[in-house]
């Protein structure tokens, strides 16, 4: 076998920790020991808290000043399903057909390495005028408690305030170069009680059969688009995910049933204003009696990192590696960067994500590698602006 790069083969060895979401099985050793022996300070910031598995999470930065680069993601991955329906082990690494197999190769162990290895190139050949950073989180594919949100608390508490981020999450649909992430719809979790009269299905007068108010209540909620889309988010959608009776018998009319629903929102909503119009709508449908309605505490509102400068040379670096032009997009789901958007100027770019949460997640090494130059070209260009 041909010698790997220093991206694929960071890649190869943070796949061969299974670190299945909330276990880190050495993944962050990994990274770390490779970051201290360039000359970065390294944290290893453990949190936990009531209800939430223990997370260990890394902080890492060299030098002191500005401009701030920070790097962010997460060694955590979802588990791998039936090993035995892999061309390869999901957890070896393996290259095959010049592909790099293994959970967490496009999601985001590839990312991760690729930053890496782009930022330990450039120290290796530059001085250092401003820092780079790394935020590696183990707990983005998990609750999301004990990880980066935590972990930017900590931050702010001990004045370490970075100028822009990059999440290294598999933003391209389909070729490396295609997709900048500049923002994300929020998330909202719902659940609807609706509220009848059990009895026999012989004497339907004597019973309320819930499931004629759960049609109701679901076209309520579904049969008007909540809005058409806003300059830069594609239009909130409401899904209804589950609708559970739990009744088993056939002669029986049900007493209640609970239907749960998914909201992705765009920046025309906040949390309180979208759940007080799914309010109304089940009240002009039916009356309050007829259902209980809650929701889940939400922690992913949406948020859009307006193009800039700093945009503009990340497109710019990708334009120049791959020949694309990528587009600027908030499509997709949640990620870690709603909530450092909090805390400074963040964007989205890393590998193409067609495989990931898949039997046989795979990325070509070459894309590793043309991954490696992009960010590369980013560093060079963010701090020759600086200088």
């Amino acid at each position: 076998m041909d010698e790997l790069s220093p991206g694929v083969a960071l890649a190869r060895d943070l796949i061969r920790k299974a670190s299945v979401t909330p276990a880190d099985a050495g993944a962050l050793d990994v990274l770390q020991q490779r970051l201290e022996a360039a000359g970065f300070s390294c944290r290893r910031l453990p949190f936990s808290e009531p209800g939430s598995p223990d997370i260990d999470n890394l902080y890492a930065r060299i030098g002191s000043g500005a401009p701030y680069l920070l790097f962010a993601g997460h060694t955590d991955v979802v588990p791998p399903g039936d090993p035995a329906k892999w061309r390869a082990d999901p957890f070896a690494g393996d290259i095959v057909d010049g592909e790099l197999f293994g959970r967490g190769a496009a999601d985001m162990k590839g990312g991760i390495a690729a930053f890496a290895a782009a930022a330990l190139a450039y120290l290796s050949e530059n001085p250092l005028r401003g820092s780079i950073g790394f935020l590696i989180t183990g707990d983005e594919e998990g609750p999301a408690v004990n990880g980066t949100v935590k972990m930017l608390a900590w931050m702010a508490e001990q004045g370490e305030k970075f100028d822009h981020c990059i999440v290294g999450e598999p933003t391209n649909p389909n070729e490396l170069g295609d997709m900048i992430k500049v923002g994300r719809r929020g998330s909202l979790n719902g659940r609807l009680r609706v509220i009848g009269q059990q009895g026999h299905v012989a004497y339907p007068q004597r019973a309320d059969n819930p499931v004629g108010h759960v049609l109701a209540l679901c076209a309520a909620l579904k049969e008007t688009p909540l809005d058409a889309g806003t300059a830069w988010f594609d239009a909130s959608n409401l899904e209804i995910t589950s609708i559970d009776i739990g009744n088993a018998a056939t002669n029986v009319i049900p007493g209640e049933a609970l239907v749960r629903f998914n909201v992705r929102f765009n920046d025309r909503w906040t949390p309180d204003t979208l759940k007080a119009e799914i309010l109304r709508r089940l009240e002009s449908a039916r009356p309050p009696e007829k259902f209980a309605l809650e929701f889940d505490p939400c922690n992913a509102v949406s948020f859009i990192t307006e193009p800039d400068d700093f945009t503009a040379r990340v497109a710019s670096a990708i334009a120049a590696e791959t020949g694309r032009r990528p587009e600027y997009s908030t499509s997709g789901g949640t990620s870690d960067a709603r909530f450092i958007a909090q805390h400074g100027k963040v964007l989205e770019f890393g590998l193409v994500g067609k495989t990931m949460h898949q039997i046989d997640e795979r990325v070509p090494v070459a894309d590793i590698d043309a991954l490696t130059r992009i960010y590369g070209r980013i560093l060079q260009s963010y701090f020759d602006a600086a200088s």
